[in-house]
């Protein structure tokens, strides 16, 4: 959860559409990396001038501190031996003592430095929980450029990171780090990277690291918050009371914020009037001492708000990502849009919000509407609101209103990357504006910013366990519009976490044909991804499940997977055993194609293994049953096999005369390339039966028809 204040980096309410506390130091081209449990983006710097940098105060010290600290010797440089392991600086506060805005500005001040960019993970999710080391770690890689294989393991991804960060001088930012465990594999072995972490604790178990620890902001840096906000007058005439608040704060820069924000919102009232307010708040009990500054200033503002109003902020936290914007609000309350554009404008005045767009790379919605996050530091006390003051029906039904649009808005970015006049776009073209994108970049650039926003909202309603219509729904709309606007490849790593959603739910569900259709889609990628026994795993799970299900089409598909699985092990056997089983399946559906391909699997398999009989028999077979469904060229690619086993077996004359048959099937059917390769075939049998003039005619045929047909 992320800490953004002044002191911190929050900006007071005439700026308050600026990004608040994370721009980077140069206006860069940002590429903006999948959210799932963190948040990541990477700035690559750019020769255009930096904005002006968001204002923190009190903060000079640690900045010079912190800048001391990467030029210092290290224990692994003692012996004169430059370290091999990036230097770690780590910034250790509670969450709104202005941390990852102390570390923003660290970054500006040292982007120039680091040619190669900044990229940026946050290591909490927004419920607390930290987030999956896996998901960071593709992330950064995605940013670096770098494919990872869907499905893999945190080593082989840890090991990828550390290779794609070789060589490179970049900064590494992560910020709200759980612990030492959360942070050592994303560490680069690369001495030219930096590593700034953010963290309420040590980082115990990573050597040489020296924490640089905030803790309140002295007297004069908390008044000039406040000054931001009530303006310099009502500082000037009551400075005591000023240093009262301050310390009342406890320098703490979000309480400032929400402090300022609710004295800028009064101008007739005082700073005593004020400084009473937050003495007056009740404290619960149990709540610590270093807590009870923000929990006063925070309970202040909130109450201060009409029931409507604190009602909305409430429900902003169940938002995936932390992400708000006027139209999932609405959603979300059930109000109209423009009252909950108002509410989260006062937000953000309040410093109840900071705007989210712009400053991690994430897009605004659809219709241009800007968003807001909630600050990490804040969002569990509004959990804990929301929590106290909504019943549970009502969460469920705000959550229900908010999937609901979340899978309109995706079947309206899916049928983006159609043709205009098709279908899917005139039946968008009828929704609301605020569910319509102008154009198929729009709706591209839409997804790739919220991506992993729309997979947590997935992971979110599953793990709720109680919207698992509305969930499939949206894991089948998402599925769908990675696939138009990536394709398959670049859509792999996503895929499979929702196929792995989609199984949780079949699961849980007793919904046996989608189990099986999750297990056999994950399979695929394990094969594809060169994990052979997982795949074997997930396909006789499939099996069980598809025939559970009496799913023929799943079972075949399980059964010959299977095949292939053993094929791709070299088990050829085996591989043609599971083809006859899918084989089997086939006839007794009269699908005659299906089964002359089968056919040609079981003789390849057979031929692999150098059972040239039972090769010789399926090939045959598979030529036969092309030919019975009429189709030409599966005739003659099966009769071209059928040569070429015979003449592995030794039978040359007679593969000559089964290929020349291949060749007078292939030239009715109009496959140039097949017949390219058949003529190419034809010459190596004939030099090996010393025909050499003739083997040069049919190569110099066959060339020429490749050069027809270069694909």
């Amino acid at each position: 959860m992320t800490d953004q204040a002044v002191g911190g980096g929050q900006l007071p309410p005439e700026a308050k559409h600026r990004p608040a506390g994370g721009a980077a130091a140069a206006p860069s081209r940002r590429a903006s990396g999948p959210r799932r449990d963190g948040a990541l983006t990477v700035t690559v710097p750019a020769p255009a001038a930096a904005p002006p940098a968001v204002r923190i105060s009190g903060r000079r010290r640690e900045l010079k501190a912190l800048r001391a600290d990467i030029e210092r010797t290290g224990l692994d440089t003692l012996t004169g031996r430059r370290g091999t392991r990036s230097r770690v600086l780590l910034i250790a506060g509670r969450p709104g003592s202005g941390r990852t805005a102390l570390a923003e500005a660290l970054l500006r001040e040292l982007a120039a430095d680091y040619p190669d960019g900044v990229l940026r993970a946050v290591l909490t999710g927004r419920d607390g929980v930290p987030a999956a080391t896996e998901a960071i770690a593709r992330e950064l890689l995605e940013a670096l450029g770098t494919h990872a294989p869907p499905g893999a393991a945190e080593d082989e991804l840890s090991e990828l990171l550390r290779d794609a960060l070789a060589g490179r001088r970049a900064l590494l930012f992560l910020d709200d780090a759980p612990g030492a465990e959360q942070v050592e594999p994303l560490l680069p072995d690369a001495p030219d990277c930096l590593v700034v972490v953010v963290s309420q604790g040590p980082l115990t178990g990573i050597p040489d690291v020296r924490p640089c620890t905030l803790g309140g902001l002295d007297a004069a840096a908390a008044v000039d918050i406040l000054a931001r906000f009530a303006g310099p007058t009502r500082i000037t005439v009551d400075p005591l009371t000023a240093d009262a608040v301050a310390e009342e704060c406890a320098g703490q820069p979000a309480a400032l914020v929400l402090a300022g924000g609710w004295l800028a919102a009064r101008p007739r009232s005082s700073l005593a009037d004020l400084h009473q307010a937050l003495c007056d708040v009740p404290l619960p009990d149990g709540l610590s001492t270093a807590a009870r500054p923000l929990y006063r200033a925070f309970r202040l503002a909130y109450e201060a708000l009409p029931a409507p109003a604190a009602r909305i902020l409430r429900l902003t936290v169940l938002a995936p990502g932390g992400l708000v914007d006027a139209h999932t609000v609405a959603a979300l309350a059930g109000c109209s849009v423009g009252t909950a554009g108002a509410a989260l404008h006062e937000f953000t005045a309040l410093g109840m919000l900071r705007p989210g767009g712009g400053q991690d790379g994430t897009p605004d919605g659809a219709a241009g509407h800007p968003h807001y996050r909630v600050p990490g530091c804040l969002a569990p006390l509004v959990r804990e609101l929301l929590e106290e003051c909504e019943r549970p029906a009502d969460i469920q039904l705000a959550r229900a209103r908010m999937l609901q649009r979340t899978v309109r808005l995706l079947v309206s970015c899916r049928a983006m990357s159609e043709e205009p006049g098709s279908p899917a776009r005139q039946k968008v073209a009828g929704l609301p504006r605020s569910l319509r994108f102008p154009s198929r970049a729009a709706a591209a650039d839409w997804l790739r910013g919220r991506r992993g926003v729309l997979l947590d909202a997935a992971r979110i309603a599953v793990a709720d366990g109680e919207l698992d219509t509305l969930d499939r729904r949206l894991m089948a709309a998402l599925t769908r519009t990675l696939l138009a606007h990536q394709g398959p490849e670049a859509a792999a790593p996503d895929l499979y976490a929702l196929h792995g959603l989609v199984l949780e739910v079949a699961r849980r569900r007793g919904l046996a044909r989608e189990q099986a259709a999750a297990l056999l889609n994950l399979a695929d990628l394990d094969a594809q991804a060169g994990r052979t026994d997982a795949a074997l795993t997930r396909y006789r799970g499939a099996l069980e499940a598809a025939r559970s299900a009496d799913d023929a089409v799943a079972t075949g598909r399980a059964l010959e997977s299977l095949g292939g699985m053993y094929g791709e092990r070299g088990d050829w056997q085996r591989a043609a055993d599971w083809y006859g089983r899918a084989l089997e399946l086939r006839l007794a559906r009269g699908e005659r194609a299906d089964a002359a391909r089968l056919h040609g699997r079981i003789g390849g398999a057979y031929a692999r293994a150098g059972r040239w009989d039972e090769a010789l028999k399926a090939w045959r077979t598979a030529a036969r049953t092309y030919r019975r469904a009429g189709d030409t060229a599966g005739q003659a690619r099966a009769t071209g096999e059928l040569a070429h086993v015979l003449d592995c077996a030794g039978r040359p004359e007679e593969a000559l005369r089964t290929c020349r048959e291949a060749l007078e099937t292939v030239r009715k059917a109009g496959d140039g390339p097949l017949e390219a390769a058949l003529q190419l075939r034809i010459a190596d049998i004939l030099e090996r039966l010393g025909d050499p003039a003739a083997a040069r005619l049919h190569r110099a045929a066959g060339e020429r028809l490749l050069e027809d047909h270069p694909d």
